[in-house]
């Protein structure tokens, strides 16, 4: 087996245990503290999972971050990369966090006012976009799969990748509504993205190689995490992830693939993220057109299937099995 491969499987292996360590321990604590509150217009058949533990996604950021810097420390990779990557994804995981904590105090579902909470995420957006165009060496230039080139976007790249980010960490927020939905989803998403490292192990730009290890250890880190919280979330789940997970979830997944320089493959791969996000859209805007009238029984898309009579355990692997195609996709397009 190839060296890296051998990294890799560590990473992932090790994140794992150590999300399922650290989810054990939160549980009983959060249990007394984090008890969920659903919400009064949402699905009857959800009202049983009321004082179920939430923001379990504190251990997902911890396995994320130890064996993200432990790999890239021990195995090679450029830390720089990797400090950028775990500061958006820890941000936004703050940012979380304190929107869970707020709805705990109160023991309702309101945290952070939607402006407020937009605003937090706007700062980090841009303020990643304005610096990580300047760090990187491909500059403000966004490479485009299948065709292997590079565009260059000039000034449009800041608001290019701000949006990016902003849409993306707000998708997978949605994407969080079904036990183990967001947390099996990103699982394969970032096991697609440390195999799309493993296998380019760098891209050509003039001739040259620009290693990307430290991303695919990320993306290993992040399956392991994600993949030991699923122990616990998986249906029926025992802990809820919260707005602490899943907003890190988002925003760490996107800032890795944007320094990857594989942001559009993550349209392909995360697609179910962005179908998710599209169905609030589009639900939202008919519903204020036509005054009333609405696209779908329920938005985002996983509750109008609830509600056409699937169970949630068949909606949850109709949308993993949905990811997984669209991962073959992004990994033919490489």
């Amino acid at each position: 087996m190839n060296i890296h491969a051998i990294h890799i499987l560590i990473i992932i292996v090790s994140a794992f245990a150590i999300s399922v360590v650290l989810t054990e321990i939160e549980i009983p604590f959060l249990r007394r503290k984090a008890g969920q509150n659903i919400r009064e217009e949402g699905l009857k058949s959800h009202y049983s999972k009321a004082g179920t533990p939430s923001m379990g996604g504190i251990s997902i950021i911890f396995a994320t971050c130890a064996m993200a810097l432990i790999g890239t420390l021990a195995f090679g990779g450029t830390i720089g990369d990797e400090l950028l990557i775990l500061l958006v994804f820890v941000g936004y995981g703050m940012i979380g966090f304190v929107d869970d904590y707020r709805k705990v105090i109160k023991k309702q579902n309101e945290g952070l006012t939607a402006k407020q909470k937009f605003a937090m995420q706007m700062i980090i957006a841009i303020a990643f976009a304005i610096f990580f165009a300047h760090y990187s060496a491909f500059g403000t230039s966004v490479y485009i799969p299948v065709f292997n080139i590079f565009v260059e976007f000039g000034y449009m790249y800041y608001v290019f990748v701000a949006f990016a980010v902003l849409a993306m960490t707000n998708a997978v927020n949605l994407t969080d509504g079904l036990d183990g939905l967001a947390s099996g989803v990103t699982t394969l998403v970032a096991l697609f993205f440390a195999y799309a490292g493993f296998m380019g192990g760098a891209f050509i730009k003039y001739g040259a190689f620009i290693g990307n290890a430290s991303e695919t250890y990320f993306f290993a880190a992040l399956a392991g995490g994600c993949l030991g919280f699923l122990v616990f979330n998986r249906n029926p789940a025992r802990v809820f992830m919260g707005d602490t997970g899943s907003l890190a979830l988002g925003g760490g997944v996107v800032a890795a693939a944007i320094v990857m320089k594989l942001e559009l493959l993550l349209l392909v791969a995360g697609l179910v993220y962005v179908i998710e996000a599209l169905s609030v859209v589009l639900q939202v805007t008919y519903f204020k057109l036509s005054h009333g009238k609405r696209i779908f029984k329920m938005a985002p898309i996983h509750h109008h299937f609830e509600m056409c009579g699937m169970k949630e355990r068949q909606v949850v692997g109709m949308f993993w099995t949905f990811t997984l195609v669209c991962c073959a996709a992004a990994a033919l397009m490489l």
